[in-house]
């Protein structure tokens, strides 16, 4: 009887929150792939960006040079024979290369030619044999084979980056330029060199002769007179709001009002030190110092607002500990409050900083746009930053100057994780763990 009995096995059915769950668990797993997709595709579009900036970039650290033998001829340098300094600086040295380009192609005999020929090399040439010159005066009356910087477009020519199988009309250089060139190539005086002038000089029209030194120098003066301006105003502003100041209307509208200035456009703040700065004050235009405290008002709401939220973040604990031995309210804050709001402080200052190391356009307002040839001296001196000195080199014909502009913004890019290395071992430095 026992074997008629059929056992009844219940079919078990996975109900409907197991099927929540799985479908939770697989939209959790979509997120995450959406999410790696996310930081992925971001890290593809920086590593396009940096491969695009260095590909165009680096050639510019390299300069196309040229040896010519000159001849320093006494009669056209010191006639007198004097060895004045002031005679020798004030001699003739383009004459000199001219005459050296005419004795090596002497089939260069058309004014039309021989103004050819001496475009294959730069124009401060005679520059560098001053300084030969003027530092060694026995050269005077000798022939010695110098290395002169080449032109732009023929840098451009030897680095690949002017075809040569295009129309005489559509190149920079004609055929009998090249074939000079060519000549000079075949008989081995023409080489690359490291472009020291490139990390040492100022702005030039010539792109040869340009240089980031003077907008590195006033990029540095303008970043130490914000940083000098903000970070004591903007730390002890979070400190009074945060620790001491009485929560009534009036510090509300403060605080809105400060959280409303980290979202005005820069270029109001640039109007601002037009109006304010240069107009009514009356401090000089295109200086750091103006530069410095417009781009100070940029920075000071990021500061304020980083650092009270550093402050925030500090147990009460810490506030209970140090009052209850006996310190007062401000050596609380001084003494073990701030301490370890250190990092977060930091982390805001180096976000603000960051932000104004890139800021160009409320420079442009007061006047930080101008030509600059001379490297910057002191805070008053007339200068510009390296993002302005992008935009105007980015703006020029030339084509030496697109690599020139992208090897300017890998100097800024340098010059931004230098910041970011320094705010990382400041941070280390004051982190503590509770």
């Amino acid at each position: 009887m026992t074997d008629s009995i059929a056992l009844k096995v219940p079919i078990r059915r996975p109900d409907l929150s197991e099927k929540r769950l799985r479908r939770r668990y697989a939209a959790e797993r979509r997120f995450r792939l959406y999410g790696l997709g996310a930081i992925g595709l971001a890290v593809l579009m920086l590593g396009i960006l940096l491969v695009s900036i260095i590909g165009k970039g680096y050639g510019a650290f390299v300069q196309t040079e040229i040896a010519i033998d000159i001849q320093f001829d006494a009669a056209a340098i010191d006639p007198a024979g004097t060895r004045d300094p002031a005679t020798l600086a004030n001699a003739d040295y383009a004459k000199l290369v001219k005459a050296a380009l005419q004795a090596r192609f002497p089939e260069a005999s058309s004014r039309q030619d021989k103004r050819a020929l001496n475009e294959l090399i730069s124009s401060g040439a005679a520059q560098t044999l001053r300084k030969m010159v003027t530092a060694d005066p026995s050269v005077i009356g000798t022939s010695k084979t110098v290395w002169l910087t080449a032109d732009d477009n023929v840098d451009m020519l030897y680095k690949g980056k002017m075809p040569r199988d295009i129309g005489q009309a559509e190149r920079q250089l004609n055929d009998r330029q090249i074939h000079w060139f060519d000549a000079l190539a075949a008989d081995g005086r023409v080489k690359k060199a490291f472009n020291t002038t490139f990390l040492t000089a100022g702005d030039s029209r010539e792109p040869e002769q340009a240089g980031v030194w003077g907008a590195l120098v006033g990029t540095i003066l303008t970043m130490l007179t914000t940083l000098a301006m903000t970070l004591p105003l903007g730390i002890a502003t979070a400190i009074y709001l945060e620790e001491f100041a009485p929560k009534n209307r009036w510090t509300d509208l403060i605080e809105v009002n400060i959280n409303n200035l980290a979202a005005v456009p820069s270029i109001v703040f640039g109007l601002l030190g037009l109006a304010v700065f240069l107009g009514f004050f009356g401090l000089p235009r295109s200086a750091p110092l103006v530069g410095g405290m417009v781009l100070a008002l940029i920075v000071l709401p990021t500061i304020i607002i980083a650092g009270r939220s550093a402050l925030k973040a500090v147990p009460p604990s810490i506030r209970e500990a140090a009052l209850g031995v006996g310190a007062s309210p401000l050596q609380v804050v001084v003494h073990h409050v701030l301490p370890l709001a250190m990092p977060g402080v930091l982390t805001g200052t180096i976000i603000g900083m960051a932000h104004a190391l890139g800021e160009t356009a409320p420079l442009l307002m007061i006047g930080m746009v101008a030509f600059i040839v001379d490297i910057p001296h002191g805070l008053t001196d007339a200068a510009t930053v390296l993002p302005v000195q992008i935009y105007l080199w980015a703006d020029s014909p030339e084509r030496a100057f697109v690599e020139r502009t992208s090897a300017a913004i890998m100097v800024l890019l340098a010059v931004l994780m230098a910041m970011n290395a320094v705010a990382v071992l400041l941070r280390r430095r004051f982190e503590r763990r509770w």
